[in-house]
């Protein structure tokens, strides 16, 4: 689909990079033609009532393509991790996966570090990168030979790709549903030390130091390992980190009724820790915030705590629980959209989550303020195991465009 009209958004609060204020938005040939001009004859209006103006988000990160999730929550670009059946391992499934979500969803592939996502032999990372590979990842583990990852980031280094890893010594989580403490200790539960995250981060950052690279650590979750990444960043290496809402919102305190909903990876965490990753969203630390959206069936989740598959269905809540940092006043509105648009689009090499003039088209318009419950049998996704699943909540997309077109939601 191809734009055919220019379009002129009118009577809209515009998210611009530096905050937010009213004016016009064009779009015109898929892209923002211009930022707060006025509309040109032969435009089609739309007038947006005082609604946000926003860029589509841009998800960095899910394990799963689900279109419909996807809309709901404005996200018009996905990077899709490697963890696929088979992995994205090779130039050619890059390629299928490069083209799968087109023309109303852009898909980013990331290419798989290491063969079969082992952590032992390097893939094919320049080939898939010319099939369309945005950047390289670990996958949900850790790389525990410190070899392979210091030819890996030497690798990326070489090529302009980001390093997209997991943050946990496997040695350590290894058998581990819970973060060690009181909590854990309580339930029953085999906990891994918060340690393993420092632990894996502390070694990563000084072989991408070592090796020049850049690297993003795709959630950072604890104190210890938000300290390292301050404190990096103050050195000058060229380090990102991401988090989703589940480590901003919840503690370990939810995992209480041993709803299976709760288990994720990483488990979540304390409540001082929890706190710290508000702070570091409000201070910088953190750069990106995404959904980690990983939908899972009821056979998957309908176990005891310890054998159910971590992960949640994240696309739909993705924009109102990053609004809540807004109205707790940790973050304003602009902010939120780079953690949730422009900061994922550099990291990802696109022209897009920032309403700039040449950049895609991709279009959110938000309602900030709309009520709503999130409720798991009510869902989009594939799968309603959400672990805010029941909780009133404020935010919703109530139009989307991709490339200047007009995308059902």
């Amino acid at each position: 689909m191809k734009q055919v009209r220019p379009i002129a958004i009118t009577d809209g609060r515009l998210v611009l990079p530096d905050g937010v204020r009213e004016g016009v938005l064009r779009l015109e040939d898929g892209r923002i033609a211009s930022v707060d001009a006025e509309p040109r004859k032969g435009d089609d209006i739309v007038d947006v009532r005082g609604r946000l103006v926003a860029p589509g988000l841009v998800d960095l990160g899910v394990f799963k393509i689900d279109k419909p999730a996807f809309r709901f929550g404005g996200i018009t670009r996905a990077a899709l991790m490697p963890d696929q059946s088979p992995p994205l391992d090779l130039p050619s499934r890059v390629a299928y996966i490069a083209k799968s979500g087109k023309p109303d969803l852009w898909v980013h592939p990331l290419a798989a570090a290491t063969r079969g996502l082992e952590g032992d032999a390097l893939a094919e990372i320049a080939l898939m990168r010319e099939a369309g590979a945005r950047a390289v990842a670990t996958g949900r583990s850790w790389i525990g030979d410190s070899g392979t990852m210091l030819r890996l980031l030497q690798y990326a280094a070489m090529l302009d790709m980001v390093v997209i890893a997991h943050a946990e010594d496997a040695g350590l989580v290894r058998g581990a549903v819970a973060t060690a403490g009181e909590m854990a200790t309580r339930l029953g539960l085999a906990g891994a030390p918060v340690e393993a995250e420092a632990l894996a981060i502390s070694r990563d950052l000084a072989l991408a130091e070592l090796a020049g690279a850049r690297i993003h650590f795709r959630q950072v979750t604890t104190q210890g390992g938000l300290d390292l990444i301050r404190q990096a960043k103050l050195r000058g290496v060229a380090v990102t980190a991401g988090v989703t809402p589940a480590h901003f919102m919840l503690s370990d305190l939810a995992t209480a009724e041993f709803r299976s909903f709760m288990r994720l990876s990483p488990p979540l965490r304390s409540e001082e820790d929890r706190q710290a990753v508000i702070e570091a969203i409000g201070d910088g630390t953190i750069d990106v915030i995404a959904s980690g959206h990983d939908p899972r069936g009821p056979e998957d989740k309908r176990l005891p705590f310890a054998d159910a598959a971590p992960g949640m269905a994240g696309a739909e809540s993705l924009l109102a629980m990053t609004l809540t940092l807004v109205r707790d006043g940790v973050i304003n509105i602009a902010r939120a959209f780079s953690l949730l648009a422009g900061a994922p689009a550099r990291l990802l090499g696109v022209r897009a989550g920032a309403l700039l003039s040449g950049y895609e088209g991709d279009i959110a318009l938000v309602d900030p303020e709309k009520p709503w419950v999130i409720d798991s049998r009510m869902m989009a996704a594939t799968a309603g195991n959400t672990p805010f699943d029941g909780q009133p909540t404020q935010g919703r997309v109530t139009a989307l465009y991709k490339g200047g077109v007009p995308v059902g939601l």
